[in-house]
């Protein structure tokens, strides 16, 4: 339901975190596929058109999101080639997005230049499950590793959201929707610019009754609710024509309902997540030169309650992420260009599990901590017309795993048949994540992760842009992945007892390391134009394997589909109204590292209407899943059936 591209990028650059060059081309990119030299991805004041970005890249922008109509993030990335999605029930359960086979904390997430992770979750990545469309104008994913600007634990990829900046004196937006489950959303936002002075606020509130997130194939039958709160904000002051400062800010405040093991219960659980940032611009040398200083800041706090407990909570966790940075960009000539940076991330985090029972005392909380430096640069060279060639390196030092050096190059030549032809190359590094070196299940003995990549790719645009097909080949092995072990009993394995209990007390499982895993594959994509008819396309074949010599070598990772594609069809009459049409098919996928548990394969179809009252009103209504498939992403959780919602939208 909406323009994704295939293009190429070494040069994370091309999402990096200047959000508000961004977002102030974000229109532009709707038509993507049909006039994609002229879409502007940017880099801190640094733009790129989409022919000159060297790696696998889709981007959405604010129409393109409106018309998909999807209410969460998570719903709009799985549209787009190479990722996958696995789910503990329905809206607001834990989520783990991946990208090309990799683990979902491979996926580095930024929201307005900050990255988001939780150094409480896991493996301190993203959950995206709480984060909805919301006020976000523009989404941008780079697939494969792209570590040398974003962070050597982006070894999956990234993506990139930008939320609204204002273009006029005044402008407000509205979207107001309803349907199954008893299911409301209500958004608005309004900001303006005044002098020197750009702002913006919105908000959002969403309810659902939900689904069992225990299967109904498994006897679950009470309904999970969700509820989410959440607010942003910025404003940017123009204090000279070369110096400006910025603020920007999100909160967002949710509560799920959730089963517990293998039956339905009254859990739920309470998160709020903060994300904050400020940051100074200044141009030198007639603006050949570009400088940020920032500081950002995120918290997440997570808290699990049973009421029919003695003692009723039965998790807590914070996750607090400091992280200051400065980042340049000089123009050499126009055809040679860098962008430099330094880094200092500090992480923190505590979390623990208070037995049922008022008779043992609260245990103390398990507490961690890290701290990571870079230095990254890059630089970009166009030697010939059409060919742009850059190459970057990045040293890490982690203060528990010492220093570590990254490579990463690529290039990209249009040519002026209409052909793009894209290759690049990128390393990954990423230490255990504090909850897997310190929590219950935690093992201090855990390596890093290392991984390198490559990919290869091609796109035709034929008969002026009306259509475009392309596809592209990637290849990347990761050393020492980082996965959870279940422990069985009765066992001998000495890591299945609590570390320092006397007497030995088991756990339910603990985090290794995987000799070696590997994925490669193809993304293929293609989009027709003809008039007000749009259809779009985008396939998967993802082959990611353990490569260990235990006795699940050569077995399928955990949860990840060897094939996926989507299909979609838009028609847009001469009156107001658009229809449409989406398929999204995924193929079989193992629950465990065995692959003795099956994920039968599954496909959804969903429906669109859209009928523009004005210029700046539309009404709009869709129904999901319309066949009522039932399919679990993850064993005994159950996923969202037959849905019809409608509602209204304005934007003036």
């Amino acid at each position: 339901m909406f323009q994704s591209v295939f293009r190429s990028s070494i040069c994370l650059a091309a999402i990096a975190a200047s959000s508000s060059a961004a977002a102030e081309d974000a229109s532009s990119a709707h038509a993507v596929a049909a006039d994609s030299d002229s879409i502007i991805v940017t880099a801190t004041r640094v733009p790129l058109t989409l022919d000159e970005v060297p790696s696998s890249i889709a981007v959405l922008d604010k129409a393109a999101i409106d018309r998909a109509q999807d209410i969460g993030v998570t719903e709009l990335l799985l549209r787009t080639p190479g990722i996958s999605m696995s789910r503990n029930g329905g809206y607001g359960t834990s989520t783990s997005l991946r990208i090309r086979g990799g683990e979902s904390e491979h996926t580095v997430a930024v929201i307005d230049g900050v990255k988001l992770n939780d150094p409480s979750s896991t493996g301190g990545g993203f959950n995206f499950t709480n984060l909805l469309a919301g006020d976000i104008s523009r989404i941008e994913v780079l697939r494969g590793p792209q570590s040398i600007l974003w962070g050597s634990q982006a070894i999956g990829g990234v993506v990139n959201i930008v939320t609204a900046s204002p273009d006029k004196g005044i402008e407000g937006s509205f979207d107001l929707e309803a349907g199954s489950r008893q299911t409301v959303s209500a958004r608005a936002a309004i900001g303006g610019r005044t002098g020197p002075l750009a702002w913006r606020i919105g908000g959002q509130r969403f309810t659902t009754d939900g689904i069992s997130s225990h299967a109904r194939a498994f006897g679950g039958v009470e309904r999970d609710g969700y509820r989410n709160s959440s607010v942003s904000g910025r404003a940017e002051l123009a204090l000279a024509d070369n110096l400006s400062a910025e603020v920007r800010g999100y909160y967002s405040s949710g509560r799920v309902e959730f089963d517990g093991f293998n039956t339905d219960s009254n859990d739920f659980g309470l998160n709020k997540e903060f994300v904050g940032y400020t940051g100074l611009n200044f141009d030198l040398i007639g603006g050949r030169f570009r400088n940020r200083i920032a500081y950002a800041y995120t918290d997440t706090n997570r808290d699990n309650f049973n009421p029919d407990r003695a003692r009723p909570r039965s998790f807590e966790a914070d996750g607090k992420n400091k992280r200051w940075e400065y980042q340049g960009s000089f123009d050499f000539t126009d055809r040679i260009s860098a962008i430099f940076g330094v880094e200092n991330e500090r992480s923190d985090f505590r979390s623990r599990s208070p037995s049922a029972s008022l008779a043992i005392p609260l245990p103390a909380f398990v507490r961690g901590k890290a701290e990571l430096t870079s230095v990254y640069g890059q630089l970009s060279i166009e030697p010939l017309d059409g060919l742009t060639l850059n190459g970057g390196v990045r040293y890490d030092d982690h203060d528990r795993y010492g220093g570590q050096t990254l490579f990463a190059a690529g290039g990209v030549w249009r040519l002026a048949t209409g052909t793009v032809l894209r290759a690049s190359y990128g390393e990954g590094f990423k230490a255990p994540g504090l909850y897997q070196l310190f929590s219950e299940y935690g093992n201090v003995g855990l390596d890093p992760e290392e991984a390198h990549g490559w990919e290869a790719g091609i796109e035709q645009h034929l008969f002026g842009r009306t259509l475009v097909v392309g596809a592209t080949w990637f290849d990347r092995t990761t050393a020492n992945q980082i996965i959870y072990n279940g422990c069985s009993s009765p066992t001998t394995d000495p890591l299945c007892t609590v570390p320092g209990s006397n007497p030995p007390i088991q756990r339910f499982g603990y985090y290794l390391n995987v000799a070696r895993s590997e994925a490669h594959g193809v993304e293929a994509a293609a989009a027709l134009t003809l008039g007000g008819f749009t259809l779009e396309g985008n396939g998967s074949w993802i082959v990611a394997e353990d490569r260990s010599t235990g006795a699940n070598s050569g077995n399928w990772l955990p949860r990840r589909p060897r094939h996926m594609a989507n299909l979609s069809a838009i028609y847009a009459f001469g009156f107001g109204l658009e229809l449409g049409a989406a398929l999204r098919w995924s193929g079989k996928s193992y629950d465990n590292a065995s692959n003795a548990q099956r994920l039968d394969d599954y496909t959804l179809v969903d429906l669109r209407a859209e009928y523009a009252l004005s210029d700046a009103v539309k009404l709009f209504a869709r129904a999901e899943n319309i066949f009522d498939e039932e399919y679990m992403t993850a064993y005994r959780y159950g996923s969202i059936g037959r849905s019809v919602y409608a509602g209204i939208r304005g934007r003036f």
